[in-house]
């Protein structure tokens, strides 16, 4: 389903990355990364589409991640290359869509930005609403759920409009009793009880405001209306919904999205550890204690509540730092993250601290067995990362560990891996070496250690 209905969008971005190229300058010749005037009649009359027809297929693979936008230029992004192969890759696709539902469709001049975002605020809690009904919902009720919510959204922002001219509230709702228990004023319009007595304003013309706070102005329906019907057209346009005969209902795949964030949100609040809200450098070093299982719970617990693109940044941040369990930890939530992080791990492959990692993660990526992939590295890399790991061991473990480490070395000697450790140049070295010479329990071992660690201190 979603290849279907992405099917329009992939044809466009193909035709654009065939005839056009990588950054082409004519596919963003505006400086807005949409189709030049000339481009979409040429994409038009090889397609056998309209021109409006080519800008909307253009402007929704932007949406989907179909084409990247690099400042005013755009390419093919990883999806669009995995299309075929990965279904992964077309269901992040629609999903990134479906995220962005609120600018696949123009919303309504007529109304302020403000009133435009409250209604995007509220939509998810009535699209929950209309996944949990599991079937067709009158458009009349989820009006009203949309009036609830945005009346809510302005309760806690504690929002009163005020008069441009006095600066005092305009509508400040009725009053609160003075004795408990006395009855509350109608809704405007409704008949009055017998006996009933109205209630004044609680800021009488030209005098002081109340004590008591003003309840939040109420949300019209009549204003709201409109509204809801941009959105559930918006949300029609990319497959969510289905929108007619006044009622509204989740496509199959709308479903799922609606229900995979609803999971996303049980896992972000369920953080084994606590480090949802902390940093990626941060998060990564509350895990460094953690069993592998529970480590890769927070890894997913973490990156559910951050988008893919902020979490990834981060990441490869904190790889960055000179801290090597770190760079390591980053790298194994990475391999959580999965295909999205490719283009990015792919683009340090030529940072020399992060390459051995960056290979392997990729090696792993392409199929290759995790057991096998130290294979895609040479000498001088494999030496390289034994040196980061010692690293990591020598600041966070235990002196045992620093001499089993020894074992996972590719030289088959300790006089061979000295030569090529002082080799390779890694700024850690002399640390490492002094660490494992006083670990070692075998003197003459340690000796040449210390040896070699004092040779490359004093550039010998």
């Amino acid at each position: 389903m979603a290849r279907a209905g992405l099917a329009g969008p992939v044809r466009v971005a193909r035709w654009a990355d065939a005839a056009l190229g990588p950054g082409s300058d004519g596919a963003t010749a505006d400086g807005k990364a949409t189709l030049s005037d000339a481009t979409a009649r040429r994409a038009a009359a090889d397609l056998g589409l309209t021109v409006a027809q080519v800008r909307a297929d253009w402007d929704t693979a932007r949406l989907a991640g179909l084409v990247e936008v690099h400042g005013d230029r755009a390419r093919p992004g990883w999806r669009l290359r995995a299309w075929d192969r990965d279904d992964s890759a077309v269901l992040r696709g629609w999903v990134a869509l479906f995220d962005a539902w609120s600018l696949a469709s123009p919303e309504p001049e007529e109304f302020e930005p403000a009133a435009v975002a409250e209604v995007v605020s509220a939509m998810p809690q009535v699209l929950s609403f209309l996944q949990l009904s599991a079937g067709p919902v009158p458009v009349e009720q989820l009006l009203d759920l949309l009036q609830q919510r945005v009346t809510e959204l302005r309760t806690e922002r504690c929002e009163v409009p005020l008069d441009p001219g006095t600066g005092r509230p305009t509508d400040p709702g009725p009053a609160r009793p003075a004795v408990p228990g006395a009855r509350q004023p109608a809704e405007p319009g409704a008949a009055q009880p017998a006996g009933s007595v109205a209630t004044r304003p609680a800021v009488p013309a030209g005098g002081d405001l109340a004590v008591a706070a003003p309840e939040a102005p109420s949300t019209g329906e009549a204003a709201l209306a409109p509204l809801l019907d941009w959105a559930l057209r918006a949300l029609a346009s990319v497959g969510a919904l289905t929108y007619g005969d006044g009622q509204a209902t989740l496509t199959p795949l709308g479903s799922w999205a609606v229900w995979v964030k609803l999971e996303q949100i049980c896992v972000a609040a369920q953080s084994p550890a606590g480090n949802i809200e902390q940093s990626a450098e941060d998060m990564l070093r509350g895990c460094a204690q953690l069993r592998p299982n529970a480590a890769r719970a927070e890894y997913r617990a973490w990156l559910a509540a951050r988008t893919v693109g902020d979490a990834v940044t981060e990441l490869i941040g904190a790889a960055r730092g000179e801290d090597a369990l770190l760079r390591g930890l980053a790298f194994e939530a990475l391999r959580v993250v999965g295909a999205p992080a490719e283009p990015d791990v792919r683009a340090v492959v030529d940072e020399p601290a992060l390459r051995p990692y960056a290979l392997l993660w990729l090696a792993e990526h392409d199929g290759i067995d995790p057991e096998d992939a130290h294979e895609v590295l040479t000498r001088e890399e494999a030496t390289w990362l034994w040196v980061d790991t010692a690293a990591a061991v020598a600041d966070h473990g235990e002196a045992s560990m620093l001499v089993r480490h020894l074992e996972a070395a590719v030289q088959p000697t300790v006089p061979q891996l000295l030569d090529e450790v002082r080799a390779v140049g890694h700024p850690r070295t002399v640390q490492v070496l002094v660490a494992l010479a006083a670990a070692h329990p075998d003197p003459a071992l340690a000796k040449a250690v210390r040896r070699a660690a004092f040779q490359v201190h004093t550039g010998g």
